[in-house]
């Protein structure tokens, strides 16, 4: 049996997130995809990893715990626009040191291949775009996202499928 290739976001839901959304769509009208456009809004936590199926319910399992022991706020930063990435940065110690036991955890029993917590936490809203968009990607975000607009956030864990799709195996909202 082949290993699955699985990742953990942390998704905004609400009114911050249909921004982001709403921006996506207007980007992508006006300045056609860019990568940013291949995922839903999320800040990984992981970078992408592989494990046996089996251990999916076992990494849910840990998640699990992990989560319902920790008091986690995520903070939003601020926007910023690089020259080929924008987005939001996030703040989020709690949740770093909570992904940091789960992939402690989850070592102890599976052994997943290239498991590692992300140390810049971030939300994409453009990268791998074309040099002449930029300004005008600037001021769609600028125009369209609220930084402070309501959100709550929804820890998943995802399975990403050979042909794109995705699964969500489990979601946690913090």
């Amino acid at each position: 049996m082949s290993d699955r290739e699985l990742i953990v976001y942390a998704c905004p839901v609400g009114e911050l997130n249909e921004k982001i959304e709403a921006y996506f769509r207007k980007t992508r009208d006006v300045c056609g995809a860019n990568s940013a456009h291949n995922y839903m809004p999320h800040c990984s936590l992981t970078g992408f990893f592989q494990d046996s199926e089996t251990a999916i319910s076992s990494d849910v399992e840990i998640l699990n715990r992990l989560l319902k022991l920790s008091e986690i706020s995520i903070k939003i930063t601020g926007m910023t626009f690089k020259e080929h990435w924008h987005g939001l940065e996030i703040n989020a110690p709690e949740l770093k040191t909570t992904i940091a036991d789960f992939i402690a955890e989850s070592q102890a029993i599976s052994d997943p291949k290239n498991l590692r917590s992300k140390d810049w936490l971030h939300l994409s809203f453009a990268y791998n775009f074309e040099a002449g968009n930029y300004e005008i990607l600037k001021k769609i975000a600028l125009d369209s996202i609220d930084i402070n607009a309501p959100v709550q956030w929804e820890i998943r864990f995802y399975q990403r499928h050979e042909d794109g799709s995705w699964t969500c195996h489990q979601s946690w909202t913090v």
